[in-house]
């Protein structure tokens, strides 16, 4: 397909980018401290923290990695929500060689024994609210290292020990544990200060994100994302927002986790590039709160996902805040509804830019203008130096217009699923990866999502795969069959239904969803069950899913 959707670029974006500008993250992050040393980097709980400061500590943690004998390509797991300490953990993983592997907090410790095992995870660095979790399976996986943090540990005193206090006695958000070999995060850095760091030789072709996502069939695998990955995939995103972002001024917010691959690349590494401050915002549940933030600085662009940007519009105080910094909002995750895009420029006077991506693609493929002047109910155009294609079933490419399965090529495009030469082969075949997204695009170049080819259920911008919730459910003993869909839901997209064949007649709606509530993270657990007699099926036996959600 010729790349039409070109001449829709703004002005100053080129058609092609150059992935081996730098070798890797590592001269982009050096580059970034070095620029923008006495700006703010990151904001977390009134606290900022300065380039000079993330450099000084990343290094620290980089130090200290190396000095319990780490070497380049060995994986560290990180599982905190947006604090202080994530972007120092980040980049002193990176610094020192070795590969990040991102773990959701909230992560059951099944789900949690599965990843630290899979990924060959020998550190972890954890924040002590979750280190029940680990306790329960941390003799079942490779690890040997664990750095434990608080809340409030980068927080200047006495704010640290405040924060560290309440949390832990008053809130009482710290199960109690006991784990071997711990190391907390305040004394990691202190012995990394007094040892000398090592700077590794990285290559565009080494690993630097184990990001783990999940697949119809099977378990949650690992999207090896190189350095010139995620370094293709900054230059992509930086030449669509060059014109629109002041480098060392514009802040950015971000609620969305950043264990999550879209905040990770688009907040995190995108205005780190930049030399942009960056809001961490830890409990965006808490709307209120997260309003009360907002309401302290000038921010210019704030990142999320349907259900987050319909949440701060139906928060009190939101629209009073004050917008003469703000430039854009940027939707990804899930599909961004109509009347919570037009509604949101009603409120801040800018629009909502939406776009597309996987975690597979590092993640951005495709973004509306950042000029657009209102929504387009699209996930916009391609980004430089990407190529896609729609097709038919048997993989033939189809014409402007017609509706088919999306795939995408360029440097963006992961390696494959690490140690699953199959799945990958699955996935992808000359360098073009199967998205697994129905899909169109218009004479214009513009990209519509239709429908989703996978049986995969899309929780406010979180996948969640049928298989797992499936096999989660048959361990209950009065579960004969299981079957999970995804059902349409006004504030998160979908929610998770599950139809079950009982064995035990006395089995209730209530017994599946507490014994899947122990085993799944929250967003996974089924919100509503139906008992059924018999779940139809193909002639071979397998569960048609669609046949279920189209009931």
């Amino acid at each position: 397909m010729e790349k039409i959707w070109t001449n829709q670029y703004d002005e100053s974006v080129e058609a092609e980018i150059n992935p081996d500008t730098v070798p890797s993250l590592l001269e982009i992050f050096e580059s970034a401290v070095g620029t923008y040393a006495n700006q703010t980097a990151f904001i977390n709980m009134g606290h900022k923290i300065s380039f000079e400061d993330l450099d000084v500590l990343s290094m620290q943690f980089a130090a200290y990695l190396q000095s319990i004998g780490l070497k380049k390509g060995d994986t560290v797991a990180l599982m905190m929500p947006n604090l202080l300490q994530y972007p120092v953990a980040l980049f002193g993983v990176l610094r020192a060689g070795c590969t990040v592997v991102n773990v959701n907090p909230l992560y059951t410790a099944r789900e949690l024994k599965h990843q630290l095992n899979d990924a060959k995870v020998s550190t972890i660095v954890i924040v002590e609210n979750f280190a029940s979790t680990l306790e329960k399976v941390v003799s079942e996986t490779p690890v040997k290292h664990v750095v434990l943090t608080s809340l409030g540990d980068l927080l200047p005193f006495p704010k640290k020990w405040l924060v560290n206090f309440v949390v832990k006695y008053i809130k009482k958000m710290v199960p109690s544990f006991s784990l071997n070999n711990t190391c907390s995060f305040s004394s990691a850095l202190s012995i990394g200060e007094s040892k000398t760091y090592q700077r590794p030789s990285v290559e565009s072709s080494d690993l630097a994100f184990l990001q783990y996502t999940g697949g119809t069939t099977g378990v949650s695998k690992g999207a090896m994302l190189t350095h010139r990955n995620m370094v293709a995939n900054l230059e992509q995103v930086s030449g669509i927002l060059e014109a629109a972002v002041t480098p060392g001024k514009d802040m950015v917010v971000t609620a969305l986790p950043l264990y999550h691959i879209f905040a990770l690349t688009s907040n995190c590494l995108t205005f780190l590039k930049y030399g942009c401050p960056n809001l961490l915002i830890t409990n965006p549940r808490d709307m209120q709160g997260f309003v009360k933030e907002l309401k302290k600085y000038p921010f210019a662009v704030i990142t999320g996902v349907n259900t987050l940007f319909n949440g701060l519009l139906n928060t009190p105080g939101f629209a009073e805040l004050d917008y003469s910094h703000f430039k854009f909002g940027l939707g990804g995750g899930m599909a961004v509804q109509r009347p919570v895009a037009e509604k949101w420029q009603a409120v801040t006077g800018k629009v909502l830019v939406e776009g597309y991506g996987l975690t597979e693609c590092s993640p951005v493929v495709s973004v509306n203008p950042i000029s657009s002047t209102e929504y387009r109910g699209s996930i916009g155009i391609p980004v430089p130096s990407t190529d896609v294609k729609i097709c038919d079933e048997e993989g033939k490419e189809l014409e402007i217009g017609e509706t088919g399965e999306l795939y995408v090529k360029g440097p963006q495009v992961m390696l494959g699923y690490f140690g699953r030469d199959e799945a990958t082969a699955e996935v992808i075949n000359d360098g073009w990866l199967a998205t697994g997204d129905i899909a169109k695009m218009d004479e214009k170049g513009f990209l519509y999502i239709v429908d989703r080819k996978k049986d995969m259920i899309l929780v406010s911008g979180f996948n969640v795969f049928p298989n797992e919730i499936e096999e989660v459910a048959a361990m209950h003993d009065g579960v004969l069959e299981a079957a999970a869909v995804g059902i349409p839901h006004e504030v998160s997209g979908e929610v998770v239904k599950l139809f079950v064949v009982k064995s035990d007649p006395n089995l209730t709606e209530k017994d599946v969803i507490k014994h899947c509530k122990d085993l799944l993270t929250g967003y996974k657990v089924p919100k509503s069950v139906e008992f059924k007699d018999e779940l139809p099926k193909t002639n071979v036996g397998k569960i048609l899913r669609r046949e279920l959600r189209d009931d």
